[in-house]
């Protein structure tokens, strides 16, 4: 069942890559053979498919111009962090930081007088 897959899925490069005359010039040419939906194709005939592979993140950097190096010269480096441990967001809580003045207040709120209820 497997070696039916694996010839189902070489037929389709095949056909997919220009029938036999196509595929040995795109291998020799790219250097590889992409599988999956294309996706489109711009001005200068660069074909773009949807692949089912995922990049990792330390290629991804690399292969989108954020860093030089590619991992395997330079590795990613792990962020340091100022705080080690992570305090979530506790306004509206109990927990929640307020301020302490000692200067006397300015103005003085209004609290509007009580009526008794009925």
């Amino acid at each position: 069942m497997v070696l039916v897959e694996v010839l189902k899925r070489g037929l389709q490069q095949v056909s997919g890559h220009g029938g036999l005359r196509g595929y040995p010039r795109m291998l020799f040419r790219v250097n590889d053979v992409k599988i999956g939906t294309l996706v489109g194709e711009d001005k200068y005939g660069n074909k773009c498919c949807e692949d089912k592979n995922t990049v990792p993140p330390e290629w991804h950097r690399w292969l989108h111009s954020m860093t030089d190096d590619p991992p395997t010269v330079k590795p990613l480096t792990p962020h340091k962090f100022i705080w080690t441990t992570h305090k979530f967001n506790v306004t509206g809580t109990p927990d929640q930081y307020v301020s302490y003045s000692t200067a006397r207040k300015k103005i003085q709120e209004w609290i509007p007088p009580s009526a008794p209820y009925k």
